[in-house]
């Protein structure tokens, strides 16, 4: 039995695991981050945060952390969904707001206040 004397028992890993065993909602966040960021507004940056979740879920799978990744995953899930609901928030604003005139609309009450 050779054992390396320089290895703790508490630094050995199990095996990896396959990186599609776990999601990691990477393809979602970042869409629904820059969708968020452009229609409602420096929010959508919450995003990120869904990003740097998803991106932790393979490299938790590389290392055998599988309840790590699972927790990775919901976490960016949640974030997803939240970045996901400024997207749609931001572009119902948008909406109601050029149905109701636009900036020119909006310009001309200003200057009728003045």
């Amino acid at each position: 039995m050779s054992s390396n004397p320089y290895s703790s028992p508490s630094s050995q890993v199990s095996d990896p695991l396959p990186p599609g065993s776990v999601p990691n909602h990477l393809a979602w966040a970042i869409v629904s981050t820059v969708l968020a960021t452009c229609l409602c507004c420096p929010l959508g940056l919450l995003g990120i945060v869904a990003i740097v979740y998803s991106s932790k879920v393979n490299t938790l799978l590389r290392v055998g952390d599988l309840a790590g990744a699972r927790a990775a995953s919901g976490n960016a899930k949640t974030w997803c969904w939240i970045a996901t609901a400024l997207a749609i928030i931001g572009l119902l604003l948008n909406v109601v707001f050029f149905m109701t005139g636009g900036m020119q609309q909006y310009l001309d009450m200003m200057q009728q206040m003045q």
